[in-house]
Order: C-alpha cells, then sequence, then structure tokens
C-alpha cells in the first residue's frame, strides 16, 4: 500500500506559447508522516527515436508532509532548444511528471504535446528553419497515462516483496514433471488399446461380410444352370427324335401303301418308290437337328 497517493494534477496554462513556463496544480494525500521529502520532477523527450535528447526541466522537493490531503503548484521552464533537434521541434512530444520519495519513484504521469504554429498558413508551409516566437504548445491533459510503483517508504513492513514468500508444503507434492510424463504414458496406452480395439472390430466386420457373401452367392447356382440347360437339351434331343421316328415311320407307311398299289399295275413303280423312300430318310437325318 503507497503511503502517498496522487489525487489529481491540473495543467494551468495550456495552451502556451512553446517557450512558456509549464504549471500544474497537483493534488496528493498522505496517510502517514514522512521522514524525507517528495522529490517532484519534470521532463521534457525532446525526440521519439533516442533517450539522449531528453531534459529535465525543473525538480522541486516538497517537505515535511502532513498526513491528509496536500496541494501546491509545480512550475517548470520550457525546454532548452539546443538539446532538441531541429526535426523535433515541431509535431507531437511527450512530457512526464513523476514523484520519488528517497530515490525511488513511486508514481508517473504522461502528457502527449503538440507543438505547431498558431496560423494555418505556416503549418501549411512551415519553414526550414523553425520560427519559436510563432510555436505554441497544446497538453492533452484530458488524457494522461498514469504509471505508479511499489516501494519502500520508512517502515521495512511497508517494504514490497521481492522474492516469493517461503512455502515448505510445496515440497511434499509431487514434481509436475513426473506427474505429467506418467499422464503422457496414461494416455499413449490408452490411444493404443482403442486403435487394437478399432483394428479388432474392423477385421470382424470383413470377416462377417466374407461369410454373407459365400451365403448369397454360392458355387450352386451356376451348376443348377447347367442342368436346366442339359435337362433341356435332353428333353428338346428326345421330342425331336420321337418326331423324327414317327415321320419315318408314316413315310414307310406310305410308301408301303404306294408300294402294294403299284405292284399291282407295274413292276417299275415298285422300284421307283423304294428309291424315292431311301432319298427321304437320307434328307430327315436326326444328326442334323440343332438345339438352342
Amino acid at each position: 500500500m503507497s503511503v502517498v497517493s496522487l489525487l489529481g494534477v491540473k495543467v494551468l496554462n495550456n495552451p502556451a506559447p512553446f517557450d512558456a513556463k509549464y504549471q500544474f496544480e497537483i493534488t496528493f494525500e498522505c496517510l502517514e508522516p514522512l521522514q524525507k521529502d517528495l522529490e517532484w520532477k519534470l521532463t521534457y523527450v525532446g525526440s521519439a527515436t533516442s533517450s539522449e535528447h531528453d531534459q529535465e526541466l525543473d525538480s522541486l522537493l516538497v517537505g515535511p508532509i502532513p498526513v491528509g490531503v496536500n496541494k501546491f503548484i509545480f512550475e517548470a521552464d520550457s525546454p532548452n532548444l539546443k538539446r532538441i533537434p531541429t526535426s523535433e521541434i515541431l509535431g507531437v512530444t511527450v512530457i512526464l511528471l513523476s514523484c520519488s520519495y528517497d530515490d525511488r519513484e513511486f508514481v508517473r504521469v504522461g502528457y502527449y504535446v503538440n507543438n505547431e504554429y498558431d496560423t494555418e498558413e505556416m503549418n501549411d508551409d512551415p519553414p526550414a528553419k523553425p520560427v519559436i516566437e510563432k510555436v505554441r504548445r497544446h497538453v492533452l491533459a484530458e488524457k494522461p497515462r498514469v504509471t505508479r510503483f511499489a516501494i519502500k517508504w520508512d517502515s521495512e513492513d511497508s517494504a514490497p516483496a521481492e522474492f516469493p514468500p517461503e512455502q515448505p508444503e510445496a515440497d511434499a507434492v509431487e514434481d509436475d514433471g513426473t506427474a505429467y510424463g506418467a499422464e503422457e504414458e496414461e494416455l499413449e496406452a490408452a490411444e493404443a488399446g482403442a486403435v487394437e480395439a478399432a483394428d479388432g472390430v474392423r477385421e470382424d466386420a470383413e470377416d462377417e461380410e466374407m461369410a454373407g457373401a459365400e451365403d448369397t452367392a454360392g458355387p450352386s447356382a451356376p451348376k443348377a444352370e447347367d442342368e436346366v440347360s442339359d435337362a433341356g437339351s435332353e428333353d428338346l434331343e428326345a421330342e425331336s427324335s420321337g418326331s423324327e421316328e414317327e415321320d419315318i415311320e408314316e413315310e414307310e407307311g406310305e410308301g408301303e401303301a404306294d408300294e402294294d398299289m403299284e405292284m399291282g399295275e407295274d413292276g417299275d413303280g415298285a422300284t421307283h418308290a423304294e428309291a424315292g423312300k431311301g432319298e427321304k430318310l437320307q434328307g430327315q437325318h436326326p444328326g442334323e437337328v440343332m438345339v438352342h
């Protein structure tokens, strides 16, 4: 806990000419009697690229400090132009208002400052060499950046902890590295078991698929088709043979009848009938029947 708390800072002369003094009304509160004074300091940042151009505008010792709320006016001179690069005079820069106790800084307030000419014509077309009499500064007092630091005041109890407190119970706790390694091994074992289980399920599924394929498409189907085709061909051959034999018998019967009739009339008729009978038998040979 800080013994001194900054309550507010008010920039009095703002805006102001570049070479005018800075004036701040500072309000703070002191909670305990202090053995030493407070040191207030104002720093001007001369360049955004290097801290070599920073310059301390002024410093002020305030004390002794009574307990309670205190207020005072802090004045600081304008920056030295010789320590600022010519290209850095115009534009935006920063000023830092800080306070220390016993050379230990505990609060810092930063402000942006815009330096520009007081006429639009000169801002649009600035001269090669800055004309300081025409330059005005504007402190953006509405947007300060406050940073606080914990320091040691008069008592040792107020000193901030430089090291974390001792924790003897932490030594009895298992090392995080060992526990982490054990957890990794358990995770790897669980993942390996899951992979093996998945492989087993996949193999069982493949075996079931193969067994199902054998049941649905067995080797007996083509055999049945062959038997059907063979049976059909036998029946067809049997029917065709039977029909041919009947035709032959009928032709033989007709031939005999003709022969009987013709033999009664002329002997040459029998010879012609027998020749015709032989020709008919040769034309109706059963081996020429095609089965489809």
